[in-house]
């Protein structure tokens, strides 16, 4: 399966949740795509549709690929402590993630696109893997030739969620991953237990 490039209202509509952020036309028609989308009589949902159907709405909110989200989850059951958390965290510390929070790009996709470019560089050195996983204190900041850049200027310009665990240094364009954030720092709406007992069947 390739990286989803289609329609991101349809996808926001089909999870019933704008899960590429606001949406103007989400809002106006905020219900199932298709042409009984609207109807009351929808067939109900299974317990295994329901956890599906979380999976493949974190994986589309991320732009995680099948393969990579059930590693990310095999790493993440390996580990002590509560398994969807910590998956949500895992997933969290992606580079072009941290990219995307920091406020470097407008959008996860363009986050990616400026990590797969080589504009941004990990303690100093250039990283081009958006799946990239960082370590608490590790360093993210913007390649020196493309501190220039409109796209990452006009970004930080509209720069303003601003995060706990993430610290950001406007004139030397620089950040901080401090620490994994905890789980209601996370503001996706996402129901990780979920996924964990879709994936432990």
């Amino acid at each position: 399966m390739a990286r989803y490039i289609g329609p991101k209202t349809k996808m926001a509509r089909r999870f019933k949740d704008p899960i590429f952020g606001p949406d103007k036309s989400f809002e106006r028609k905020n219900y199932p795509p298709g042409q009984h989308g609207n109807s009351k009589r929808r067939r109900k949902q299974s317990e295994y549709g329901i956890q599906l159907q979380e999976k493949q709405k974190a994986k589309y909110t991320y732009g995680i690929l099948e393969r990579q989200f059930r590693n990310v989850f095999h790493k993440a059951s390996k580990k002590k402590g509560i398994t969807g958390e910590i998956l949500l965290q895992l997933i969290e510390a992606r580079l072009d993630n941290v990219v995307y929070r920091l406020g470097i790009a407008p959008t996860r996709s363009g986050a990616r696109q400026l990590v797969s470019h080589r504009h941004i560089t990990v303690n100093g050195k250039i990283v081009n893997i958006p799946s990239y996983s960082l370590k608490e204190g590790d360093i993210i900041g913007v390649r020196e030739k493309s501190k220039s850049l409109e796209a990452i200027t006009n970004s930080l310009v509209s720069r303003s969620n601003q995060y706990s665990w993430l610290e950001w240094d406007d004139e030397k364009l620089l950040g901080k991953f401090v620490n994994y954030p905890q789980r209601e720092d996370i503001p996706e709406n996402i129901k990780e237990q979920l996924i964990v007992e879709l994936y432990s069947k």
